[in-house]
């Protein structure tokens, strides 16, 4: 009931699980002429979604992988600019590639909080530049990127590439816009992994190569000599056949989206449900991360943090009231959607209370005891050590934080140090661009089951 981590794995939806299912005993037999249609039905339900022809969409395995496809069909001489900020996945690629046929990487420091603005694209456009990478949607702050407004300043001539995991499934994005476009379906979509969508449009061809396009992607494989002629679209670009009983979730979760109404749709009410947590967040005396964005400016994720709190604890805390979310640093993401019952947010403020300390009074009462207003919500205030009686385990102001939402857990001492510059939630975690993609501190979920990639790799 309490899950708000959709921008790090959406549970998978009632649909794409059925598919799932079904592809997987489709397998067993195998059937592989009805499991190719279930992947060509996936990549026809895309093209409704993004606008674009069936041809101009492949399956690639991840986002990751789409991306590093993009990198290696990019052709040099020239440069790609990358976002500081932006997340890993979207700067290792182009990081490889430069200096082995691919263009030089230029990174651009964010324009304040916004990963992305028309302005910063204009200062950096200088003409040796080819082309711009950069996520829809930040995964930290969840802003927006202004993607219509970036191709147009872009022109022709160079490419707009659009990591959009963090927005595909959540909210509307300016797809039109992008030449290359790559999503994941393990977040927003709620279609689980092993298959993310990749655009190549027609008008970015002569920009391309065949980058790591194999035997999957030409036109006779098996033919007396090699290379084949490359397939037309997108498909050129693929190195093998994709996960097929993935591309069937893939395209029953995309399915699902249009018969919701498509993005417009969900997207209000993902939105409404994400204000309405910010609204208790701040009554609660936290402050959120890029707060005062227009409605269009936010996607699905909005971030916050309680002065004066430990955000390990305030996590913590979240969590053992059985609400999920991820901590980046000294922030606490909060990603809904539009499945999320009123009930979660409710859930949400009561976790919140216990964190949230009334003002100190400065009297004395008793004998040389001075009265405490922050001993928790019970309204029994804990004396100081002294001449007076200490304060039960886990009623006082230093009780646990992840003591639950019963009322009497408060903060640990000593919280509330802001980290030092270059520790928050942009801060570079081992990864090359100290320079880096969204944050590269490790996000750490309140789920309780363990992950394989936590606590060393970032997470979206």
């Amino acid at each position: 009931m309490g899950y708000l981590d959709h921008a790090r794995v959406g549970p998978l939806s009632p649909g794409a699980a059925a598919a799932l299912a079904g592809a997987a005993a489709l397998a067993g037999r195998p059937d592989l002429d009805r499991l190719f249609a279930l992947s060509d039905a996936a990549r026809a339900s895309a093209a409704r979604l993004l606008g674009a022809r069936p041809h101009e969409i492949a399956l690639a395995p991840s986002t990751s992988n789409g991306l590093f496809t993009a990198a290696a069909a990019l052709r040099g001489p020239g440069t790609v600019l990358v976002p500081r900020d932006e997340f890993p996945a979207n700067v290792y690629p182009w990081l490889r590639f430069a200096g082995r046929g691919g263009p030089d990487v230029r990174l651009v420091d964010p324009d304040g909080r916004r990963h992305i603005t028309p302005g910063l694209l204009r200062r950096h456009l200088t003409p040796d530049v080819t082309a711009l990478t950069v996520s829809a949607v930040d995964s930290l702050t969840g802003h927006v990127a202004p993607l219509a407004a970036l191709k147009e300043l872009l022109g022709p001539d160079r490419l707009l590439i659009v990591d959009a995991i963090q927005g595909l499934g959540a909210v509307p994005l300016e797809t039109d816009a992008a030449d290359i476009l790559v999503s994941g379906g393990q977040k927003w979509l709620r279609a689980g992994w092993g298959a993310a969508l990749l655009l190549i449009r027609d008008r970015c061809a002569g920009h391309l190569g065949p980058g790591i396009g194999g035997w999957a992607g030409v036109t006779e494989p098996f033919a007396p000599s090699h290379p084949a002629p490359p397939l037309p679209g997108a498909a050129a670009h693929l190195a093998t056949n994709p996960d097929l009983p993935a591309a069937a979730a893939l395209g029953a979760a995309l399915d699902g989206l249009l018969d919701q109404g498509g993005p417009a749709a969900v997207g209000a009410r993902v939105r409404a449900t994400l204000a309405e947590l910010l609204d208790r967040a701040k009554r609660a005396g936290a402050e959120v991360l890029l707060d005062g964005l227009g409605e269009r400016e936010r996607a699905g994720i909005g971030t916050f943090r309680l002065p004066g709190q430990d955000p390990a604890a305030v996590h913590r805390a979240l969590a053992a009231a059985g609400v999920t979310t991820t901590r980046r640093g000294e922030w606490i993401r909060l990603s809904p959607h539009a499945s999320t019952p009123a009930a979660a947010t409710d859930l949400f403020t009561e976790a919140l209370r216990p964190l949230v300390r009334p003002p100190r009074p400065h009297g004395r009462t008793g004998a040389g005891t001075t009265a405490r207003a922050d001993a928790g919500p019970s309204g029994t205030a804990a004396a100081h050590a002294g001449t007076g009686t200490p304060a039960t385990t886990g009623t006082g102001p230093h009780a646990p934080a992840d003591a639950g939402p019963s009322g009497t857990a408060a903060a640990h001492p000593g919280a509330g140090t802001p980290p030092a510059p270059g520790t928050g939630p942009h801060a570079p975690a081992g990864t090359p661009h100290g320079t880096s993609s969204h944050s590269t501190s490790a996000g750490t979920s309140s789920t309780a089951t363990p992950r394989t990639q936590e606590p060393t790799c970032p997470t979206t």
